[in-house]
C-alpha cells in the first residue's frame, strides 16, 4: 500500500478529468456566501492600525505616545522597543516588523495601535509625535551600486546583496567570435502590482495557555505557521502552538507568498491586550504595504550562425531590491530558466545583482521574475532574427525546444509542445499578412516550471482522503485555493480516480490543525504537486475498495473498475454495485473498515548546485503568444486587436478554468506591457489609487483565443502540467514585437506607453 504509482494510465476513457465543470465554490461567492477576512468578525474583537514613515532615509530621533495611549478606547500602542530583537521577517531576515533606531523607506512600519473601533485607532496614529533626521536617500539601483553611494544598511558595507546569481555555461566568448550574427540591446521593466481585489488582512488572538491562532488570506499556511512560530518564540513563547486559519481568498498572485509585518504586529497586539486584534488594509495600505513586482535594468547579447541557430545568449541584470529582503530578490532563480533554457543554446552566461535602495521591496508576483527576463529575450529574437535576415516564426522554430532535451542547466524536457504553440499562433493570427498602415503582428514564446518548482528542502505536499458510508468523500490538502481553481482540479482528479462525480468530493484546506503540510501556492505547482498527492491517496482508498469489492462480486481485485458512482467487473453486468452500497456493507461487516488514506507526494526534482544547475521541475510548460495591434501614429496610442496564447499545459483537466487562467494571465500581461506603473518619486508611491494606476477592467478587455496543446506528461496527474503563471509571461514582448511591426520602432522600456511610442515615432522621423 506504501509505493502507490501516482501516475495513472492516461490512454483509458476519462469521465470526470478534461470536462468544463464550472467553479465548485461559485455559487457561494455569487450568493455572497463566501467568508473572506474582511467578513469575519470575533467577540471582543480589537482593530489594529500601523504608522509609516514619513521619509524614505532618516533616523528616529524621539517618538511620542503619550497622546495615543491616553485616548479612550485604546488598549495598546507599540513602537520598535516593544518588538523582541530576534522578531525578524523576510528571506535573511533583516526586516523587524516595527522599525527603531532608522527607517529606510517610506514604507517602514514605524508605530501601532490596538483600539476598540478602526475610527479610534486612526485618530491614536495621528496623535504619535515622532522627531526624524532626514538622511539622503539612493532610488536608483545602479546608482547605488557606486562605492561612494549612501548605504541603506550601514552594517553590510554594500548596497549588493551576497545572491549566487553568476553562471558560465559553454564558452560564451568563443561562440560569439564565432557567431555569423550578434546584437545587443538594454532593456528596463518597472514597478507594477497585484491589485487583488480584496486586500491584506490578519487577525490575530492567544488562547488562555498563549497558543496563537491567526486568521490569514496567505498563500503558504504551512510555511506561514513557522514564521509565526519563530515569532513566539522570539516572544518568549517557545513550545506553543500556532494554528493559522485561511479565509476565502480574494485574489493572491504571489502577494501572500511571504508573512507580511500587519500580521506579525497583529500577533503582538493580541498578547499585549489579551484579546483579539484584527489588522485590515485599505486600498492606499494595500498599494503601499505590500510588495511589487521587481524592477529591472536587463543587459542582453545574443547571436546566431548563418542558418540561424542561436550560438550564445549573455546577459547581465540589475534588481531593485528595496529596503528590505522578501522573496523578490529570489527571483533570479527563475530568471534562469528562460535565460539558459528557452530555446537551445549551448553557450549561456548570466549575471544578476539584487541591490538594496530606498524604495518599496519587492515580493513574488505571478511569472516570478520570468516576465522581466522574457521581455528582454523575446524582444532580441525578433532584432536578431531581422539582423539575419530570417523569419521571425521560422527563427524560433529553428531553435525550438523538444522532448527529451537537457538544457544547459540541466532542466530535463520530458514533454514539449512549442512548436506546436507557435505553429498555432501562426495560424490564427494569419502573420505577415497586414496590409493596413499602422497595424502589425507580434509573437513571443515562453517556457515555465510545470511540475513544481524545488526551492526548499521539500517541493512536497499532503492529501488526507476519508469517504463515508455514501460514497462521498473529503479530501484535506495542504494546497492552497486562492481562485485559480485548485478545489476543482483536486476534486475532478480524486473523482476520476473513484468513478465519482466532481460534487461527490469536498475539498478542504483552510486551516493548519486539520490540513497536512505543503509549501505553499506558488511556481504553478498546485495542479502538479497538490493534484499527485490526491491521486495518490485516491489510489490508496482505491485499493481498499477493490479488495473488498472482490470478495462482495466474487472477481478478481485488479478487474474491479470505477464509473458513475459504481464498481463493476467489465465482463459480467451483473456484478455490479453502487458505491455507496458497497461501502455500507464493508463498514457493517463483521471486522468493520473505515476507508482513509494519507499521502505525501514530493516530486523528484532538484535544488540548484553551487553551480546553479539542476532540474528544478518535474515538467515544463510551453507556450507562445501572438497579438495583433494597431498604433496610431498620430497619438502613439496602441490598440490590441486579437491576442492568441497557446500554451502546452500536458492535459487540461478542466478546460474552461484553464481557459479562464489562460485570459486572466493575459490581460495582467497586457497590463505589464502598455499601462500599469507604481510611480515612485524619491521612493514615495505617487499613484496608490485605482484612478490613476492604470489598471486593465473589463472595459479595456480584448478578443483572445487560447489553443491548448496536450502532450500528456508522463509524470502529471492524468497527464496535466501546471498552467497558472504562463499566461502573463511573454505578453509583453509579443507587444512590444507587434510595436516595431506596426510602424517600426522598437520600444525596451516597461510601460509601453502612447508617450513612448510616440516620441519614438518622432526621433525615427528626425523630428
Amino acid at each position: 500500500m506504501d509505493n502507490i504509482e501516482v501516475t495513472p494510465n492516461q490512454d483509458r476513457e476519462l469521465s470526470v478529468v478534461g470536462k468544463p465543470i464550472p467553479k465548485l465554490d461559485a455559487a457561494q461567492k455569487a450568493m455572497g456566501r463566501a467568508e473572506y477576512i474582511q467578513d469575519i468578525k470575533l467577540p471582543g474583537m480589537l482593530y489594529g492600525k500601523i504608522l509609516y514613515s514619513k521619509f524614505a532615509n532618516a533616523n528616529i530621533v524621539k517618538i511620542d505616545t503619550s497622546k495615543a495611549k491616553a485616548l479612550a478606547g485604546v488598549h495598546a500602542v507599540l513602537t520598535g522597543e516593544d518588538v523582541p530583537k530576534k522578531m525578524k521577517m523576510g528571506f535573511i531576515k533583516d526586516n523587524p516588523p516595527i522599525k527603531k533606531g532608522r527607517v529606510s523607506s517610506f514604507r517602514d512600519e514605524v508605530a501601532a495601535v490596538a483600539a476598540i473601533s478602526l475610527d479610534i485607532a486612526k485618530k491614536a496614529l495621528d496623535l504619535i509625535e515622532i522627531e526624524y533626521e532626514e538622511l539622503e536617500g539612493i532610488f536608483d539601483p545602479e546608482k547605488a551600486m557606486e562605492k561612494d553611494s549612501p548605504l541603506v544598511h550601514e552594517h553590510l558595507k554594500s548596497n549588493v546583496l551576497k545572491m549566487p546569481w553568476n553562471i558560465h555555461y559553454g564558452d560564451v566568448e568563443k561562440a560569439e567570435k564565432e557567431s555569423a550574427f550578434v546584437v545587443e540591446d538594454k532593456f528596463t521593466t518597472t514597478w507594477v502590482t497585484h491589485c487583488c481585489m480584496g486586500t491584506s488582512g490578519a487577525i490575530a488572538l492567544f488562547d488562555a495557555a498563549d497558543n496563537l491562532t491567526i486568521y490569514s488570506n496567505t498563500q503558504i499556511p504551512s510555511l506561514a505557521q513557522k514564521d509565526f512560530l519563530e515569532s513566539l518564540k522570539a516572544m518568549g513563547l517557545e513550545n506553543k502552538r500556532a494554528r493559522v486559519i485561511k479565509p476565502i481568498i480574494g485574489g493572491g498572485f504571489g502577494s501572500k507568498l511571504d508573512t507580511y509585518a500587519y500580521e506579525h504586529i497583529a500577533i503582538l497586539l493580541a498578547h499585549k491586550c489579551k484579546k483579539p486584534v484584527k489588522i485590515m488594509f485599505d486600498r492606499v495600505e494595500e498599494f503601499n504595504a505590500t510588495s511589487t513586482r521587481q524592477p529591472t535594468v536587463i543587459y542582453i547579447k545574443q547571436g546566431c550562425d548563418k542558418n540561424g541557430r542561436l550560438t550564445f545568449r549573455d546577459m547581465r541584470m540589475v534588481l531593485d531590491n528595496g529596503a528590505h529582503t522578501s522573496w523578490g530578490a529570489t527571483t533570479p532563480s527563475v530568471m534562469l530558466m528562460p535565460i539558459s533554457s528557452l530555446y537551445k543554446v549551448e553557450n549561456v552566461k548570466y549575471n544578476a545583482k539584487c541591490v538594496y535602495t530606498n524604495n518599496t521591496y519587492s515580493q513574488a508576483m505571478r511569472g516570478y521574475g520570468n516576465p522581466q527576463a522574457t521581455f528582454a529575450i523575446e524582444s532580441s529574437m525578433d532584432i536578431l532574427a531581422e539582423k539575419a535576415g530570417m523569419d521571425r516564426i521560422e527563427f524560433r522554430k529553428i531553435n525550438k525546444n523538444q522532448s527529451g532535451d537537457e538544457t544547459p542547466q540541466g532542466l530535463k524536457i520530458t514533454s514539449c509542445g512549442l512548436e506546436e504553440c507557435i505553429d498555432a499562433v501562426k495560424e490564427e493570427l494569419k502573420f505577415d499578412n497586414n496590409s493596413e498602415k499602422g497595424v502589425g503582428t507580434g509573437i513571443a514564446s515562453l517556457i515555465h516550471v510545470g511540475g513544481g518548482a524545488r526551492i526548499y528542502g521539500s517541493d512536497g505536499c499532503g492529501a488526507i482522503l476519508k469517504m463515508d458510508d455514501y460514497g462521498k468523500v473529503d479530501i484535506f490538502t495542504g494546497g492552497t485555493d486562492m481562485g485559480q481553481g485548485l478545489d476543482n482540479i483536486t476534486a475532478q482528479i480524486v473523482a476520476e480516480e473513484l468513478g465519482l462525480l466532481a460534487e461527490d468530493i469536498n475539498v478542504v484546506h483552510s486551516d493548519t490543525d486539520v490540513c497536512p503540510w505543503d509549501v505553499g501556492a506558488h511556481a504553478s505547482r498546485s495542479t502538479f504537486v497538490a493534484g499527485n498527492a490526491a491521486l495518490g491517496a485516491a489510489k490508496k482508498v482505491k485499493k481498499k475498495i477493490q479488495e473488498f469489492a472482490s470478495k462482495i462480486l466474487d472477481v478478481p481485485a485488479k478487474d474491479i473498475k470505477f464509473k458513475d458512482r459504481n464498481v463493476f467487473f467489465p465482463g459480467d453486468p451483473e456484478k455490479s454495485m453502487p458505491i455507496g452500497k458497497l461501502l455500507r456493507k464493508a463498514h457493517f461487516s463483521p471486522n468493520g473498515t473505515m476507508l482513509m488514506a494519507e499521502n505525501f507526494y514530493d516530486p523528484d526534482n532538484r535544488n540548484m548546485g553551487k553551480d546553479l544547475k539542476g532540474n528544478m521541475s518535474m515538467t515544463y510548460s510551453f507556450g507562445a503568444h501572438g497579438v495583433k495591434v494597431k498604433v496610431d501614429e498620430e497619438t502613439g496610442k496602441v490598440e490590441v486587436l486579437e491576442y492568441v496564447a497557446a500554451h502546452d499545459v500536458g492535459r487540461a483537466i478542466n478546460p474552461l478554468l484553464l481557459e479562464g487562467q489562460v485570459y486572466g494571465g493575459v490581460v495582467m500581461g497586457l497590463g505589464y506591457a502598455l499601462t500599469e506603473e507604481v510611480v515612485h518619486q524619491n521612493g514615495k508611491n505617487m499613484n496608490a489609487n485605482f484612478r490613476d494606476y492604470k489598471l486593465f477592467t473589463a472595459k479595456d478587455a480584448v478578443k483572445i483565443k487560447a489553443p491548448v496543446i496536450e502532450t500528456i506528461d508522463k509524470d502529471g496527474p492524468f497527464g496535466a502540467k501546471g498552467i497558472g503563471e504562463p499566461g502573463c509571461v511573454p505578453t509583453a514582448p509579443a507587444v512590444a514585437n507587434a510595436i516595431y511591426d506596426a510602424v517600426g520602432v522598437r520600444i525596451k522600456d516597461l510601460p509601453i506607453t502612447p508617450e513612448k511610442v510616440l516620441a519614438a515615432l518622432k526621433e525615427k522621423k528626425g523630428d
